[in-house]
């Protein structure tokens, strides 16, 4: 998916048969302006940056610099060469994924969740208002859209108690946004909500593949582990945070009073995302709604003096609305198999089927109503 409006510039990092080696990317309309070549002329103080063909260097470089691009790039983008056709390039993760870091952000998702599993208590535990609950992922298994995602094999426990170790059979997928960090903390140095632009560069769509009955059986008391860490996929192009200021929107209010760190909660996205298997779209979550802020996450995530690096990665959780079309796992969408999903083929999914593609793309409402494209990933079961 590209389509990219001329203010968007997400940044990729791609190859083709033609080039040496991999080469650092614009996206302008539906063409990859190659800005490893153009760098030298375009911005000869911060050629360096684009050399190799990743994004690592100009994440690290900061705010000024990514401002000073950016500036560039609007004026000169729409007509510099050399841009090629996107789809005759082949994309690669832009970036070096140094820790990813998962969140639990959405009160729709997590009420719904707790109302599946614990359908005679509470939906959401007593911590669920006053901080956003997330975990540690696997940097190594952030992979790229168009990945092949591996189904995978874990202990299950049967319905009659017994257990055993065989694939998954509930394999879901979770629709998210993802959070890149540029500029680094030192240990011991607390990231403020304030802070969040001095940090955070850009984001992507993120699909956190899900083995439910895995993480069923393993993730008491101590949370997801093999259920989460095999596979998470996350789009191709980075879009910087400097292109989606008309996209801001305040966040849902709090229900309890913030400690003083989460507050102000600073700004929500007004993002809609749009979940598809094998085609058939089966949901359009909107990221307004979600209860958590990404400068909340990255305060909370910073408070205890965790240091942050360059690459770092953190995701939203589930992006899900109020209503049942606006879920964003299957295990929402289908209440834990019990009302399947139906598809255009005819077939219905409780959960993933091995062949099955599932795309999520996601776009940015501006305040005068514009929708732009920001991207999608896709993977298919094996």
């Amino acid at each position: 998916m590209t389509g990219f409006a001329a203010g968007t510039l997400p940044y990729c990092s791609f190859t083709s048969a033609d080039l040496d080696g991999p080469r650092v990317g614009v996206g302008v309309g539906d063409r990859v302006l190659d800005l490893t070549a153009l760098a030298p002329t375009l911005v000869p103080d911060h050629a360096a940056l684009f050399a190799d063909g990743t994004l690592d260097r100009f994440l690290a470089a900061g705010p000024q610099v990514w401002a000073t691009v950016r500036e560039v790039l609007l004026e000169a983008a729409p007509d510099a060469s050399p841009t090629r056709p996107a789809g005759e390039v082949r994309l690669h993760l832009p970036f070096a994924v140094a820790d990813y870091v998962d969140f639990y952000a959405s009160r729709h998702h997590a009420t719904n969740v707790g109302r599946i599993f614990r359908p005679d208590g509470e939906p959401l535990t007593p911590n669920w208002d006053h901080l956003p609950i997330g975990y540690h992922g696997r940097a190594g298994t952030v992979v790229v859209s168009g990945t092949p995602v591996r189904r995978p094999s874990g202990q299950l426990r049967s319905a009659d108690g017994s257990i055993g170790f065989g694939p998954s059979a509930r394999l879901d997928i979770e629709a998210e946004i993802g959070f890149v960090v540029g500029v680094g903390s030192d240990l011991g140095d607390q990231v403020g909500v304030d802070a969040f632009e001095q940090h955070v560069f850009g984001i992507c769509v993120v699909n956190d593949w899900s083995a439910r009955d895995i993480q069923a059986w393993e993730y008491v008391p101590l949370g997801p582990f093999l259920g989460k860490s095999f596979a998470t996929s996350v789009s191709p192009w980075i879009v910087p945070c400097a292109a989606l200021v008309d996209a801001r929107t305040d966040p849902p209010p709090p229900r309890v009073d913030l400690q003083d760190y989460l507050s102000p909660p600073g700004g929500g996205l007004d993002l809609e995302l749009t979940v598809a298997i094998n085609g058939t779209v089966v949901s359009r979550p909107p990221f307004a709604t979600m209860s958590w802020t990404p400068a909340q996450m990255l305060a909370h995530l910073t408070v205890n003096g965790a240091s942050l690096r360059t690459g770092d990665l953190f995701a939203s959780g589930t992006v899900s609305g109020p209503e049942p079309d606006q879920r964003g796992s299957l295990l929402e969408l289908s209440w834990n198999g019990t009302t399947p999903v139906a598809l255009a083929d005819g077939t219905e999914r409780g959960f993933l089927q091995d062949g099955d593609t599932v795309t999520i793309s996601a776009a940015a409402r501006t305040r005068d109503g514009r929708l732009l494209p920001l991207g999608e990933v896709e993977g298919r079961v094996v």
